[in-house]
């Protein structure tokens, strides 16, 4: 699949934002899909994660009760909803999506994951 971001933009520290990755192949729901983010200097690092079925989400500590993950396979589009954000949110972000993709937590270097080119968040103090 061939994920697309949008909704990144520039917010001051405590706001709010939300992406969305949008994907237009129908296999849609057959994928589990991921959030990472990538600042300047920075390894890509996982955000969060919801499982093919929907059950399942993970969340990486430093964003965990700020930042929620769902989808919507009506719409191929999954959501992250950024709350209390702070300058250390600042980074480039990515989908991901991995065919029957658990959701649990992966590296970035996982060889299988379909990227998206990423949006961009930044977070003024």
């Amino acid at each position: 699949v061939q994920p697309v971001e949008f909704g990144g933009g520039v917010v001051q520290a405590g706001g709010s934002l939300s992406l969305s990755c949008v994907v237009s192949e129908r296999v849609f729901s057959t994928y589990g899909f991921y959030w990472f983010r990538q600042a300047p200097g920075k390894e890509r690092e996982f955000v969060c994660s919801i499982s093919a079925t929907g059950g399942d989400t993970y969340y990486a500590d430093s964003v965990k009760g700020r930042f929620t993950i769902s989808r919507d396979d009506a719409k191929n589009t999954v959501w992250l909803r950024m709350n209390s954000l702070k300058p250390e949110d600042t980074a480039a972000y990515y989908c991901a999506g991995l065919l029957w993709g658990s959701g649990r937590p992966m590296s970035a270097d996982e060889e299988w994951l379909d990227w998206g080119q990423g949006t961009q968040v930044t977070v003024s103090s």
